[in-house]
């Protein structure tokens, strides 16, 4: 009989695992907290509005193509790509706007208005960009992260230097660039990494390829159409998914677990996925004798930030906005500051509106929008419905005056949602919305370990051990751990 795996969350790390494990011959179970699938990336219907609860920039698609390759699929398989063109907006201060477009050479003019010689500059930036996606994606991105001997080839340790890892983004940047408008712009991708650019390594400018080069696209839907496609491929291979089943506690007699316990049933297991969150899982469902890493450890991990987000269903169109836009109309470095190095609700903060039904009408009523207010803001922070509406009153003032339009009064669903939130659904330590930061110190093997040391049979994945944060790089987890899984346990 087939080996029995039990993953827990079915995020997309976890319904990538299990997948994949399924595809091998493993007989998977997937025990999901909440009552659909998806984790973060979960959506909510009401009122004829379609709310996509988390992610909403698709970038990177080759990371999806290539997964569902992995099964003979392709991502039209699915569900449909739009790319976005403009793929976003952005809001600078003195009411200065810049349009970000799909077509390279109208980017390259809008550079070179801005800053004499910049396209140039540019090119070489995207170049080197591009070099670094290839071989950060290729070489580094599906490596477990367990030994020094995974980075031991020389072609990789030559990469080291060339992939810039131990040089800012920040200072690459500015080397290049002088105009604070294209500065901006640089390094905004870096913003939800977990650390500012000047403490990011400038191999991440591979984000920017991502960004500027393979585009901005959008699933006809919603978001959420890509947890619907994993979904049905899932099932497909004869995963199981049960809802509604929070794991409280794994049994471990002899030092390899044996038992998955939820608040309703208890499921015999042969190999244990934890694709829920890594702190919980260890310091809570796990007995101390089995834990890897201490309360301490945790609390001096670097951690990516929170968010305070605002889905809001309007009865009318709003103008000016595109699908993306991002308000840079204040200080980025105070920002970032106050996220990172001096951790508080931000003073004046940017922020990110994404109005879906600019692009897919299906998402709102006729006649109506449907926008997302997002503020990056530092974990573990009091979180009160007092300090919500204050921040909510900020952003809604600036917004009115970008569209000219009172919003306010054509608010007519209203639904915040912040740290204490990411903790009730997701046990999110420190209430953080996109998982451990991508610090050069918290990078590849000194992110923690996706194999157990301490439990023979039990492995992590997703955003808070390798490669990382984000859609993508949560997928490619899910793919790592059921390689190493089948390296130890024949199915």
């Amino acid at each position: 009989m087939a080996k029995s795996v039990v993953v827990i969350g079915a995020g997309f790390a976890g319904i990538a695992a299990a997948s994949c494990l399924a595809q091998k011959g493993y007989q998977v179970t997937i025990l999901e907290k909440n009552s659909s699938p998806g984790g973060r990336a979960r959506k909510f219907e009401t009122q004829g509005f379609t709310f996509d609860m988390g992610p909403s920039w698709y970038w990177m698609p080759d990371v999806f193509e290539k997964y569902f390759h992995l099964f003979g699929k392709k991502v039209s398989d699915y569900y449909s790509l739009d790319r976005l063109d403009p793929g976003y907006r952005i809001y600078f201060s003195d009411q200065k706007t810049m349009d970000v477009p799909a077509s390279l050479d109208e980017l390259k003019n809008k550079f070179e208005a801005l800053e004499k010689g910049s396209s140039k500059k540019l090119e070489l930036f995207l170049k080197e960009a591009a070099y670094k996606y290839q071989v950060g994606i290729n070489e580094f991105v599906y490596k477990p992260g367990l030994s020094l001997f995974e980075f031991a080839d020389i072609r990789v340790m030559k990469s080291l230097f060339r992939l810039q890892m131990f040089s800012s983004l920040s200072k690459h940047v500015r080397s290049l660039f002088k105009n604070e408008q294209l500065i901006k712009l640089l390094e905004f991708p870096v913003l939800f990494l977990g650390a500012t650019p000047e403490n990011t390594p400038a191999m991440y400018s591979l984000m920017n390829y991502a960004d500027l080069v393979l585009g901005t696209w959008y699933p006809k839907g919603g978001m959420h159409k890509i947890i619907e496609g994993m979904v049905t491929l899932a099932e497909e291979l004869g995963v199981q998914f049960l809802y509604d089943e929070e794991v409280v506690k794994i049994e471990v007699p002899n030092g390899k677990a044996k038992t998955v316990i939820t608040r309703n049933n208890e499921f015999p297991a042969d190999v244990v996925v934890g694709g829920a969150d890594y702190h919980h899982l260890e310091q809570r469902v796990l007995d101390k004798k089995h834990r890897m890493y201490s309360e301490s450890y945790w609390e001096k991990r670097t951690m990516a930030p929170s968010s305070l987000l605002f889905y809001l269903g309007l009865d009318i169109k709003v103008n000016e906005l595109l699908h993306h836009n991002l308000f840079f109309d204040r200080d980025f470095q105070l920002h970032a500051q106050e996220i990172y190095e001096d951790p508080k609700w931000p003073s004046d903060p940017l922020f990110y509106v994404c109005c879906a039904s600019k692009t897919d009408p299906s998402c709102a009523p006729e006649g109506g929008e449907n926008m997302f207010l997002l503020i990056p803001v530092a974990p573990d922070l009091e979180d009160t419905e007092a300090i919500r509406n204050q921040y909510f009153e900020m952003m809604m003032d600036r917004l009115e005056k970008v569209t000219g339009q009172n919003l306010k009064e054509h608010i007519v669903y209203q639904r915040s949602y912040a740290h204490n939130d990411f903790k009730a659904d997701y046990h999110a330590y420190k209430g953080n919305a996109y998982g451990l930061a991508n610090t050069l110190k918290q990078t590849a093997l000194l992110k923690p370990r996706l194999k157990s040391k301490k439990v023979s049979n039990l492995y992590f994945t997703g955003q808070l051990t390798v490669p990382g944060p984000g859609v993508p790089p949560s997928i490619i987890s899910g793919q790592v751990v059921a390689d190493e899984i089948y390296k130890s346990f024949k199915p």
